[in-house]
């Protein structure tokens, strides 16, 4: 497609695919993460257009867009409105984070009382226009590809916006943390030091930071392609891990992604989210 910017339409028009970034509920950290590229992001401005990024500029340039990054979850009904809107303009759209993948660890408020949050914390709710969930973008659009992660990692998300220049499937892995700890050499921090850790059912991505120093996965990556959460929490019981721990171990950045909320006993809603790209190749 072809871009012309409205703000100098004297400009000839730019045959680079375009790209935009857009934030729903989140808190900007995997949009910083594709700042933090540096000089890798001069490479990939090379390569396309960045038509609308509100973290990195106010101007912007009007859709449609070949590829749109999107970070956040659907928290209110001017959201869930707004992210048909990003679909469609956008030939493919790209989840990135915890976020916009499960649901963040705002998702925490899906198995809460909203409305005494809402009482607690605020002196005249009925100020406050929230929905009772927070859920992934792909439980209300069709994606294409999902990128994980709290925040997501940088090389990853490069692998991601290169594999769609050059129009092939992106490469990240599926295996577990566990998979890195092995490669960094760690000693396992739940074998060795009966320290809970999630690793063999998350997804790698972090190249096993925190079991480096010896502390456990948060599953910060979300659930791996085989994840077995019940074996994990099984083992971890057996271990003398307290039931209302396991639970919490489970319930942070990815608590509503599938296996994890249902390794606690989480109600699963009556609907399924359809089936992204990244699943279906996998």
């Amino acid at each position: 497609m072809t871009v012309t910017d409205p703000r100098n339409p004297t400009v000839p028009p730019s045959s680079r695919p375009s790209l935009a970034v857009w934030k729903f509920a989140s808190c900007d950290g995997c949009q910083l993460t594709l700042l933090d590229c540096e000089d890798e992001l001069l490479a990939v401005a090379d390569q396309l257009d960045v038509a609308f990024f509100l973290e990195a500029s106010s101007a912007s340039v009007a859709g449609p867009y070949d590829v749109s990054l999107v970070e956040g979850s659907i928290t209110t009904e001017e959201d869930r409105a707004r992210i048909q809107e990003v679909r469609a303009q956008s030939k493919t759209l790209i989840t990135i984070g915890a976020c916009a993948t499960a649901g963040g660890i705002q998702a925490l408020r899906n198995t809460s009382d909203v409305s005494e949050f809402l009482r607690i914390v605020y002196a005249t709710p009925s100020y406050i226009s929230t929905l009772e969930t927070s859920t992934p973008i792909a439980d209300h659009v069709s994606v294409d590809f999902e990128l994980r992660g709290c925040p997501i990692d940088r090389q990853q998300l490069l692998e991601v916006i290169g594999a769609y220049l050059v129009g092939r499937t992106p490469n990240t892995p599926g295996h577990s943390v566990c998979v890195e700890c092995k490669q960094q050499g760690n000693p396992c921090v739940l074998v060795a030091h009966g320290t809970p850790c999630l690793g063999p059912a998350t997804q790698a991505g972090c190249g096993a930071l925190c079991p480096s120093y010896l502390r456990g996965c948060y599953g910060c990556f979300g659930p791996a392609e085989t994840p077995n959460p019940h074996s994990l929490g099984a083992t971890l019981l057996e271990a003398g891990l307290p039931p209302d721990e396991l639970q919490r171990l489970f319930h942070t950045y990815n608590a509503w992604a599938e296996p994890f909320r249902g390794a606690v006993q989480v109600p699963t809603p009556t609907h399924r989210r359809p089936a992204t790209q990244q699943e279906n190749t996998r």
